[in-house]
């Protein structure tokens, strides 16, 4: 089932192959069509029911009413997958071309604007894998009025199923911007577990940094806290544009839409902004004093190399001298040549060193 809702009834998923036996209208990509009563619970609505809804002025008259009961509110959920979809809900009777157009898009993109009585935007989201590290972001998209909510993605997120669940195990909100803020405390919940694990990852890499020894390897913690950076900025270049964007002065939100949007949503998404912020920065300080580490290890390594390649120098110079293929060579004739030549070489190492010694070189 789309979205990993597991409902207590059959979704209104409408297919033509599926309802042979009804006279219904064909409508493309709806997986799911709900009213939700306030204080009472949610209903599955009828294929006519959602057309009458769609077709209707109470789209955008609230006054008149098409729905069952008052002060309830409806939640039309589209697949957007296919073209044909995508063709029908661009064209959605009662709602703003650009509106629609909105709603059909498949491009990436972070936005929420308003007009008149109208909410719309795209929003940030996990798929539906199975780790939450290996989660890739992707986009869902909505229009709302105070009665209606529409609803779409083309892949399946899970926090549009568990927004679904929660109509019924947490109740109806009053108005769709209920659901809206929902999704974003379940987007912004799992954007600070995935804070809360790579935030582990820094505290096994500043563990084994702390204990460190000379000569350990320290290329492991290199790709922990790269890895750490990259997950990091990702999810910030998301939560930002959203906190951006709800945040705008030039956002005028109709008042029903103030409280859950403006408040409660934007005080979530600036405090997970913060969690990342000092994630980057923690991240980024064990990243300089990684490198530091690395440098001094480097440094400490060439340093014994130079020591040992100075100490040889003379002893090079004097094996130099005697390996010499000429006539005459001192010792050349005495069984006790080659010691001398070993004693010479011996007595040159250590007078460099003695000197290096003096002159404090290391």
């Amino acid at each position: 089932m789309p979205d990993n809702t597991v409902p207590t009834f059959s979704f209104t998923v409408l297919d033509p192959a599926l309802k042979e036996a009804h006279s219904v209208p064909r409508i493309k990509g709806l997986v799911w069509a709900i009213e939700a009563v306030p204080g009472k619970g949610i209903t599955p609505l009828e294929a006519d029911e959602v057309q009458r809804i769609l077709q209707s002025p109470a789209v955008e008259d609230p006054e008149n009413d098409v729905l069952l009961e008052a002060n309830s509110w409806c939640w039309l959920h589209f697949d957007t997958v296919h073209r044909s979809a995508r063709s029908h809900v661009g064209r959605l009777p009662g709602m703003p071309e650009d509106v629609g157009m909105m709603l059909a898009e498949t491009d990436y993109g972070i936005a929420l604007e308003a007009a008149d009585d109208t909410v719309w935007g795209a929003l940030p989201a996990f798929d539906d894998a199975l780790a939450e590290e290996d989660r890739e972001i992707c986009a869902w998209r909505f229009a709302m009025r105070q009665n209606l909510l529409i609803t779409t993605r083309r892949t399946p997120i899970p926090v549009l199923g568990s927004a679904y669940r929660s109509l019924q195990t947490q109740g109806v909100p009053r108005n769709p911007a209920g659901v809206i803020d929902r999704v974003l405390r379940d987007f912004t919940g799992t954007v600070r577990r995935q804070l809360g694990q790579l935030d582990d990852e820094l505290d096994r890499a500043e563990d084994v940094l702390l204990a460190i020894e000379h000569g350990s390897d320290l290329g492991h913690l290199g790709g922990i806290v790269g890895k750490v950076r990259r997950r990091a900025t990702e999810l910030r270049r998301v939560v930002m544009p959203i906190d951006r964007v709800l945040r705008d002065e030039d956002l005028d939100l109709p008042d029903w839409a103030e409280d859950d949007l403006r408040d409660r949503a934007e005080r979530q998404i600036h405090a997970a902004l913060d969690d990342l912020i000092a994630l980057q920065d923690r991240a980024r300080s064990l990243q300089d004093e990684l490198a530091s580490s690395q440098a001094e290890e480097t440094n400490r390594r060439l340093c014994i190399v130079s020591i040992v390649t100075t100490l040889m120098l003379p002893a090079t110079l004097v094996t130099g001298f005697f390996g010499m293929n000429t006539g005459g060579m001192f010792l050349a004739s005495g069984g006790l040549g080659t010691i001398f030549a070993g004693g010479l070489c011996i007595a040159a190492m250590i007078v460099t060193f003695i000197f290096m010694k003096m002159a404090r070189l290391f």
